[in-house]
């Protein structure tokens, strides 16, 4: 990969672990500047230390991507830090206990929604924004959907239809601004070896275990083969796609 991302600002939200983690980390291998934004203050700062002791440069702040008052800030704090705002990995996402569609609580079903769902149209409305003000009117936003959005998650209701609106959100934003040279696209990681699947194996979902039963090469794919596609789809190489959703799996969902 050439250093297509050299000096450009990334913004990673869920950057305090997992794939969010890996994403930072990568983008700053890269030579981006890279903006951390997470609840978790300790994860998004071993993020940011991370990434400075491999030389890069990064910034943390906390934000609530529920909250689009917090996100309009987010996004004031990378261009103040950074100068510009030239890609976006929208990764933070939630997932809960698995359940029933008719044991689902709508407050269940709506605080999914809001952090796997909203909050992307909401970091898009406001990064699309900031895109369009900049001399270049360019950049690359990539989402985070899921394998969910293409089979169902067994007792994951919400989290199964808020990452096919994910999909459809990436679709739509891409042609509405195919004209200009922003790029949306998405990722759909399959099982990940992350904090959110060790909880939600612990919390009543499938026994990892049992996922690797039927794994490709059975194993968990890992956050940094996800963070490889996200910031491919971000570089000049990948400058001809756009409204794609690229599954990160192993070819465990063959379409």
């Amino acid at each position: 990969m050439t250093d297509s991302l050299n000096g450009k600002t990334a913004l990673v939200t869920g950057g305090g672990s997992g794939i969010g983690q890996a994403t930072a980390k990568l983008f700053g291998s890269r030579g981006a500047n890279v903006v951390v934004a997470d609840l978790n203050k300790e994860g998004g700062a071993e993020t940011v230390k991370l990434i400075e002791a491999d030389g890069g440069k990064a910034a943390f702040t906390e934000c609530d991507v529920t909250d689009e008052a917090a996100v309009e800030a987010m996004i004031k704090f990378a261009v103040d830090t950074f100068g510009s705002l030239d890609c976006a990995h929208n990764n933070a996402g939630i997932s809960v206990a698995p359940q029933s569609l008719i044991q689902t609580t709508k407050e269940d079903f709506e605080r999914v929604i809001a952090v796997n769902l909203t909050s992307v149209f909401v970091c898009m409305k406001h990064e699309i924004k900031q895109m369009l003000e900049q001399p270049d009117q360019e950049g690359a936003i990539v989402n985070t959907a899921s394998g969910a959005a293409l089979v169902t998650a067994p007792g994951q209701p919400h989290y199964t239809a808020s990452k096919r609106g994910v999909v459809g959100l990436t679709t739509f934003a891409s042609d509405e601004y195919k004209h200009t040279k922003i790029r949306v696209n998405c990722v759909l990681p399959g099982f990940i070896d992350t904090p959110m699947l060790g909880d939600w194996a612990k919390n009543g979902g499938p026994a990892l275990e049992s996922l690797l039963s039927f794994a490709p090469q059975h194993r968990l794919g890992t956050p940094e083969e996800v963070a490889e596609a996200v910031v491919w789809l971000c570089s000049n190489e990948a400058r001809w796609i756009s409204g794609d959703s690229i599954v990160v799996d192993g070819g465990m969902i063959n379409r």
